[in-house]
Order: C-alpha cells, then sequence, then structure tokens
C-alpha cells in the first residue's frame, strides 16, 4: 500500500513546521506552535460470572484534550476578541459570557513544503478556558514575547474531504 497516491515518487512525511490555523474563514496570524490533538477513550472492563477470570473490554467515553495555540505578540487582535467573548472585566453582573459566540469551530491545516494544503483537520464547538496575553518578560533574554490560547473543544475530525495536492515540480531551463 502506498503512503502517498498521487505523489507516488514521495516518501517522507509530512513535516511538522508548516501549518495554518483558520476561524471565522481567515487565517489567523502569527501562529507558531500548536499542542498535539489527542483523544482518549476510556476502558470499561467486565466478564460474565462463568467467564474465565479475565475481564472482557469495550470502549466507554471518549474525551479530547485541549488544545494550546502560540505566538508572538503583535498588534493583530483575534486572540483578544475571543478571549474577551468568554470572559469580560465590566461587562456587568451576569453577562460575562458572549453565550451566542463563545464558541468556534477551528480549521488546522497542515502545508506540505511547496505550502499546499496535504492534510486538514477540523476541531467542534471550540472555546477558550485559558489565555496568556503575554509570557514570561526576561530583559536578559533573547526570545520572543509569547501569548498563548488554551482550547476545550468537543471533537476532532480529519477533513477527508482535502485531497492529497499534486507537488510541483521544478526542471532547470535548457
Amino acid at each position: 500500500m502506498a503512503e502517498f497516491t498521487v505523489n507516488a515518487q514521495r516518501f517522507d512525511p509530512y513535516k511538522n513546521f508548516k501549518f495554518l490555523v483558520v476561524w471565522d474563514g481567515r487565517v489567523v496570524a502569527g501562529v507558531s506552535k500548536i499542542s498535539p490533538l489527542k483523544r482518549t477513550t476510556e476502558v470499561v472492563k467486565h466478564r460474565n460470572g462463568g467467564d474465565a477470570s479475565s475481564p472482557r473490554k469495550s470502549p466507554g467515553r471518549t474525551e479530547f484534550e485541549a488544545v494550546t495555540l502560540e505566538r508572538g505578540v503583535t498588534h493583530d487582535t483575534e486572540f483578544d476578541r475571543w478571549a474577551n467573548k468568554v470572559w469580560m472585566v465590566g461587562a456587568g453582573r451576569g453577562s460575562e459570557v458572549s453565550l451566542a459566540d463563545f464558541r468556534k469551530d477551528i480549521v488546522i491545516q497542515v502545508l506540505n513544503e511547496a505550502g499546499q494544503v496535504a492534510v486538514s483537520h477540523k476541531l467542534y464547538r471550540a472555546w477558550i478556558s485559558e489565555y496568556q496575553i503575554v509570557g514570561e518578560l526576561d530583559a536578559n533574554a533573547n526570545a520572543v514575547a509569547i501569548q498563548s490560547l488554551k482550547l476545550e473543544c468537543e471533537g476532532w475530525e480529519r477533513d477527508y474531504e482535502v485531497p492529497e495536492p499534486e507537488e510541483p515540480s521544478y526542471q532547470q531551463p535548457a
């Protein structure tokens, strides 16, 4: 079985350093790191009284771990605007959460080296459970200031409608 059907000459898996995050139909600026997409299904053990001593196992509840997005601090306000929909200081008693639109569907696109969308995952009904507006500041460091969002979601799946892209071939001029 071929790992790549369209690009049969390709042997290397996709790299982890080219990706995009999309919400509200727009690419989110500057996301530089995404935590793993991970789900865990509990194991339900059971046995009948007449069975051998080893139990049978079946799937139970499935949980999706939170996903963290990190990026350098810029003037882009997308992180702030969404985080403020979950809780806004001074919004008034009982109205801190924007119930109508604090959840978003997110798309994470993995790109090949040519910048083509190779694999895409959809995260459903995500909302921000933790917002770090700026990371540690250190006058002696040589680093970028980082902000992060921790997203809770109700599930994710691969978008099987995204086909394997036909990778470009560059020919030297004669």
